[in-house]
């Protein structure tokens, strides 16, 4: 049986399905992502758990062309460039993978929150990442 665990359980607000956790701060609103203790907009606001919205669109985008600086860990097979960009979830820009193809990466691509493999641990546990993927739904 595989094993799977979470790169950052911080990170999730729940799993199945995928959904990221941010802070909401009480006093003025600002949503922010991950979740942090104290409001990066005002002194006095109190952060308060609030789970993202799962779909949002492309705000930017590029290809992670070399292997990112520790504590990142290259798969088995070594290093293969991806996408990476900005996607607006309305309330808060999230950076994210892009589980998207180069020729299929546009801003604005309707996206929607999942998961995909990271790395494998050395007991073979997938480790799992937050990623968005093109959102088939969007707009019906």
């Amino acid at each position: 049986m595989r094993t799977t665990r979470l790169i950052d359980e911080s990170l999730f607000d729940s799993v199945d399905p995928p959904r990221l956790a941010g802070a909401r701060c009480s006093r003025c609103g600002t949503v922010v992502f991950p979740r942090q203790a104290s409001c990066p907009r005002c002194p006095a606001g109190l952060m308060s758990a609030h789970a993202l919205p799962v779909r949002g669109r492309i705000w930017s985008w590029t290809l992670q062309a070399f292997p990112p600086k520790p504590p990142y860990r290259p798969p088995a097979g070594g290093y293969q460039p991806y996408h990476v960009g900005y996607v607006d979830l309305g309330e808060v820009l999230v950076e994210a993978r892009l589980a998207v193809p180069r020729a299929e990466i546009w801003i604005g691509l309707p996206v929607r929150l999942t998961t995909l493999p990271a790395y494998h641990d050395e007991d073979g546990t997938e480790v799992l990442t937050f990623a968005f993927r093109p959102d088939g739904e969007a707009g019906r």
